[in-house]
């Protein structure tokens, strides 16, 4: 009864002693081999590397153990209880991922179905235009071309980076400075009631001339205005095409919006195009103040054109990529009506082409262009799991780590499908009941207390890393603040053209109105309305015959006209008001 199992090996050690002794002779070995090593190999200094002793004798500690595991298992009664372990173990693991990818699957497709069922869509495709026929695209020109040509082919294929053409021109890449290094004392700026500095302007170019011959400059100094109007010259004929260009009826350029991988898709036209609208905003304001309003008209018109030709792209970047244009061109706007030098049919002009501009549109169409994007991310994911590595080391907006580093191909096979949907439902989720909706199209208002509500619960939902929320972290953190930007761009505009209908009045009454009702339907078709409340504008006339028009902003609070504080050389948009006024005569 008392007999000992049988074994393949007729003898056993005696533990615990025999297996402390054979653990401690092999560290005690591994430990002088690893510093005899050390002096040969370091001349005779030892070297004090503890991080190899501990790998060395960590290993000759695993191979003992092992070895001592061996001969155990090789006891048949052994052996049977460990194959028992073990397929309870499979068992369980196997009924832990059928269970956590049902759960992930279940989460995701029965939050689409009922979002599907309003109409809904979660795919790129369903907000990708239409293709437009060469003849009629603006972006199959030859000025647009070089935009992307030296990346992309006309039907959006990627080009080799070592078969790109290092001497291709990018004839739309139209820089106002050296190497774009705008001169910080040069730009003006209307929300802080500045004109652009043209005598800066000259001062630079003619500075600049001793170094390269980048820009013309006339043998003695003209005006400022002419001299920044000749420095601009080398661009002409890239503008005069641009401007037959834009007449086309429409715009698409061949973006690859079948990329497997959304968020790799190229997009290199759209710094060509904010480059174009910086020359434009600066020849329109020089145009101006030489004497030239007809023709700052024709460069405003068509660097609002130019936004134009991108409003289609369900790509958010290319929506901010507008917003940026728009308020770059807003500047000549703001100084020509600060100085009176529009004229009552060349107001009429500007207010047509500000009026086609909807950034609630575009926020709509670039908002349903992320979730699109989250959700061909998600199916790469899914297919190809090994790119979940490359999360490793990404980090959020306040520096911390968005998700441990998956360095191991092996080890991110291992991450259950289910949690992979149910980052995708997170994400979607929190676009659905907080961010989209923040874009009232039907009032015309941006929700700023949306916007905040969903800030704090995504704050609160990702606060500790876990295997759900990663993806939450990496993408959403910031889509409040893009919000914001989208309001203050569609409310600069409306601003803009409240303005020009008080302009308006003032050229055929001879002073500004006291109040705004007075002006629709004469001088505006509709008066806009506030888009942070749905409430009128907030006007009044001032001592000095001018006026203060603005918003309450995004901190909904009427701040009295006054703007938010300096924040890195502008105002911050988050506080204070909205304003449009000039600077005292």
């Amino acid at each position: 009864m008392d007999e000992e199992p049988k074994s393949i090996w007729k003898k056993s050690w005696k533990l615990p002693g025999s297996f402390l002794g054979w653990l401690l002779l092999m560290i005690c070995i591994a430990m002088f081999i690893t510093l005899f090593v050390a002096l040969v190999m370091d001349s005779g200094r030892v070297k004090q590397d503890w991080d190899i002793i501990a790998i060395v004798a960590g290993f000759c500690a695993v191979c003992v153990l092992l070895a001592l595991f061996i001969r155990w298992l090789c006891c048949w009664r052994n052996l049977k209880r460990s194959l028992f372990v073990l397929a309870c173990v499979v068992t369980l693991v196997a009924i832990f991922y059928a269970e956590e990818d049902w759960r992930g699957w279940h989460a995701w497709n029965r939050f689409k179905q009922a979002w599907a069922a309003k109409g809904e869509h979660f795919d790129l495709a369903s907000v990708v235009p239409p293709p437009a026929p060469d003849e009629q695209n603006f972006a199959m020109t030859p000025i647009a071309f070089s935009s992307y040509g030296h990346i992309l082919t006309r039907d959006g294929k990627a080009i080799p980076v070592q078969q790109r053409d290092d001497h291709f021109v990018v004839r739309m890449r139209m820089l106002i400075a050296h190497d774009n290094n705008i001169p910080t004392n040069c730009a003006g700026d209307r929300v802080k009631g500045t004109f652009t500095r043209l005598d800066n302007w000259q001062s630079y170019y003619r500075n600049l001339a001793a170094r390269t011959n980048e820009f013309p400059v006339p043998a003695q100094p003209q005006s400022p205005a002419a001299d920044v109007l000749l420095a601009l010259s080398r661009y002409d004929s890239g503008i005069a095409e641009l401007r037959a260009a834009s007449q086309l009826p429409d715009s698409r350029f061949p973006i690859d919006y079948d990329n497997e991988s959304p968020w790799a898709i190229l997009l290199p036209h759209l710094a060509p195009l904010k480059t174009c609208a910086q020359v434009l905003q600066l020849r329109s304001v020089a145009e101006l103040q030489n004497g030239q309003p007809d023709k700052a008209l024709d460069d405003v018109k068509l660097a609002l054109q130019l936004t134009d030709k991108i409003r289609t792209e369900p790509i958010l970047v290319s929506h901010l990529v507008r917003l940026a244009m728009v308020q770059l061109i807003l500047q000549p706007v703001w100084e020509g009506l600060a100085e009176h030098k529009w004229s009552e049919a060349q107001l009429v002009a500007l207010d047509a082409e500000l009026a086609k501009l909807d950034f609630f549109a575009a926020y709509w169409l670039g908002m349903h262009g992320e979730l699109g994007g989250q959700t061909g991310e998600m199916d790469l994911l899914r297919r190809h799991p090994e790119k979940l590595r490359d999360l490793a080391g990404l980090t959020d907006l306040d520096g911390g780590k968005i998700g441990p580093a998956l360095s191991g191909g092996f080890i991110v096979h291992l991450i259950p499908t289910g949690w992979l949907y149910q980052n995708e439902y997170r994400c979607a989720r929190m676009m659905m009941n907080y961010y989209l909706p923040l874009a009232d199209v039907s009032r015309g208002t941006f929700s700023p207390d949306l916007a905040r509500r969903g800030d704090a619960a995504l704050a609160a939902e990702t606060k500790s890393v876990s295997p759900f929320n990663l993806y939450e972290r990496l993408m959403l953190p910031t889509l409040g603040n893009v919000a914001k930007k989208f309001a203050y761009g569609q409310e600069s505009v409306d601003l803009a053209r409240v303005a020009i209908a008080l302009e308006r009045c003032r050229l055929a009454h001879g002073e500004f109105p006291e109040s705004l009702d007075v002006l629709a339907p004469q001088f505006i078709d509709k008066l806009p309305h506030d888009v942070i409340n749905g409430q009128p504008l907030h006007y009044r006339r001032t001592s000095d015959g001018q006026f203060v028009l603005y918003s309450v902003g995004w901190n909904e609070t009427d701040d009295s006209g006054e703007v938010g504080r300096i924040k890195y050389g502008t105002p911050d948009i988050s506080e204070g008001d909205w304003v449009w006024r000039y600077p005292a005569k």
